[in-house]
């Protein structure tokens, strides 16, 4: 898992923020959601939040920017030192480690009040891998802190076995790009996810970027299973129509 992990998301480093129309209001609306919900679960307050999928720093950068305590980390050392960059560049303390989520043995602390893995980065794990992630995490929670994942929506993707997204068109003339993904089903429930970045650079006309992961279809149930092995409770699934959020989001306590 890791080496073909670290095969996409390290290249991708550089790029990440093209799939985005607007990557900074991206981060602000989607940190502006996550405020929000966290409020309602835990309180306004500045709260200390452990991203352990924070890639380039979507959110991480996100919720530091409104004030919340945040460490972030990331299998990709690429990614890592692009957050890094972005958190300097914007004034933000966000303490970083290059960690594997299935051990998180390079996060010293172990009283968050918030643990987070968003952005779909579950399903690139095996259920022992998930199983080995969920304790991690757990670990690094307070009792009574609280969990959130974002995946998309497996239940309904699993049916309809889509071969394509996007594609999506931003910008404008001599600094257009286009962002789609082919998916090339391999099994019922895994797939190969071929993401390509083609942008317009000027004379010499369009490049395009090709990065390639494999993810399975992680249904809610599995997911409700395994983290209520590992020791959580009140384990509740939220869709977008309620948060706002762009994929399905899971939350649970840390039992005492």
């Amino acid at each position: 898992m890791k080496d073909a992990v670290l095969g996409f998301y390290d290249p991708l480093a550089d790029y990440y923020h093209l799939i985005f129309e607007d990557w900074d209001a991206s981060i602000e609306r989607q940190a502006r959601v996550l405020d929000a919900l966290l409020a309602s679960h835990i309180g306004p307050c500045p709260i200390k939040i452990l991203d352990c999928a924070c890639g380039i720093g979507t959110q991480a950068l996100g919720l530091a920017g409104r004030g919340h305590r945040v460490v972030a980390s990331d299998l990709s050392p690429q990614a890592i030192q692009r957050a890094t960059l972005e958190a300097k560049a914007r004034g933000l303390e966000v303490e970083f480690h290059v960690s594997d989520m299935t051990d998180l043995c390079e996060v010293s602390e172990t009283d968050f009040d918030v643990v987070a893995a968003l952005d779909n980065a579950l399903p690139h794990l095996s259920k022992e891998q998930l199983e080995k992630a969920a304790s991690a995490m757990r670990k690094k929670i307070r009792p009574g802190g609280f969990f959130l994942a974002s995946i998309r929506d497996y239940d309904l993707l699993i049916c309809e076995r889509p071969s394509i997204q996007g594609p999506s068109f931003y910008g404008a003339k001599g600094n257009r790009r286009i962002v789609h993904q082919l998916w090339d089903w391999i099994e019922d429930d895994r797939y190969i996810l071929h993401l390509y970045i083609t942008q317009h650079t000027g004379g010499e006309g369009w490049v395009s970027n090709h990065f390639v992961s494999e993810y399975r279809c992680l249904l809610r149930a599995e997911l409700t299973d395994i983290l209520a092995s590992a020791g959580f409770e009140k384990i509740r699934w939220l869709f977008p129509s309620e948060t706002g959020f762009y994929q399905p989001i899971v939350t649970a306590r840390c039992s005492g």
